[in-house]
């Protein structure tokens, strides 16, 4: 018999929040949130096209969509927008509401 509930067994979503207490993991993945969300916004700035360009084929496209992935990981580790401070900010609160002594550094 398995341990894991039904919800989580047909979802495939955890519902462990334990990596959630650490202040790293939150920090690492604030950073990598603001890659994903700077990464679709060049990507989305990109299929704007304002204008043709002088030579198109899908290597250049392939090659265009690695180097927006490589500039929005810079982006996100040396001039952050701040969407990832926000959602980091924002599940450490919520953490520290449902559990205040992860918190609370006196024994």
């Amino acid at each position: 018999m398995s341990s894991i509930s039904a919800p989580a067994a047909t979802t495939g979503i955890s519902t462990d929040t334990s990596r959630l207490k650490s202040k790293d993991n939150l920090d690492k993945a604030g950073k990598q949130f603001e890659a994903v969300f700077t990464g679709m916004m060049l990507k989305s700035m990109r299929q704007a096209k304002l204008a043709d360009p002088l030579f198109d084929s899908k290597a250049i496209d392939t090659f265009t969509d690695m180097q927006d992935g490589l500039v929005a990981k810079a982006m996100a580790e040396h001039t952050p927008l701040g969407i990832g401070k926000a959602m980091t900010d924002f599940l450490s609160k919520s953490q520290s509401d449902i559990n205040p002594a992860a918190t609370d550094p006196s024994p």
